[in-house]
């Protein structure tokens, strides 16, 4: 950030001195950043719509299955897995940044890994309510808001994590440098994000739903 504050200075002292008419400042987002926000701003909208529904049918259940079937202990470490993650894909970033290959691919291999454990967390608790509990999306309003409202954060989390795998496999392959990190830049934007969706829904869903 200080570098691009001294730049524009350095632009605006140059033309001042010169003659020029001051040029504008450079735009600090390019192209793809600025459609990565736009898409975010969208899911944003995507995932209130799903809560503000969850929330708004909450306790009207009368018969079957309600939240307090729902296993804390085991989300809660799923979700530990989960915030973890932002941790990993920051440091891989960062070690992309600074040339540091190989640090770059072990770290976002600890991030695809937390990924996984998440999901399979979430398939092990599903499996649970559906066999234990008998809550499936049809069973009430509540298994139909539930399984939507984690289903598609769920789906979100694959989507990242395929992503991810690709980025893996070209960094193995040494295509992704610190020159042409925009890809991994925005895949860690959209998964800090989910994880910032997660702890909405867990809080919503897992603590105070119950």
């Amino acid at each position: 950030m200080s570098d691009f504050v001294a730049a524009n200075i350095a632009a605006a002292v140059e033309g001042s001195g010169s003659g020029q008419p001051l040029r504008a400042p450079r735009e600090s987002l390019g192209p793809q950043q600025w459609g990565m926000v736009s898409f975010l701003l969208s899911e944003v909208a995507f995932f209130s719509t799903l809560i503000v529904a969850y929330v708004a049918f909450l306790g009207s259940e009368q018969s079957g299955p309600t939240p307090a079937v729902l296993s804390l202990p085991l989300v809660i470490f799923t979700t530990i897995c989960l915030l973890s993650s932002s941790g990993t894909i920051h440091l891989a970033e960062k070690h992309l940044r600074s040339g540091a290959q190989r640090a770059f691919v072990l770290w976002l291999t600890a991030t695809i890994a937390l990924g996984v454990i998440f999901l399979l967390g979430t398939a092990y608790e599903w499996y649970g309510l559906i066999t234990r509990d008998g809550l499936t999306i049809s069973r009430n309003l509540f298994g139909t808001t539930y399984y939507t409202l984690v289903g598609f954060h769920a789906l979100h989390v694959t989507a990242g994590v395929i992503a991810m795998l690709i980025m893996l496999s070209l960094g193995l392959r040494g295509a992704v440098t610190k020159r042409n990190r925009i890809g991994v830049e925005l895949v860690s934007w959209y998964w800090h994000f989910l994880d910032g969706v997660w702890i909405v829904v867990f809080s919503v869903v897992y603590l105070f739903g119950r």
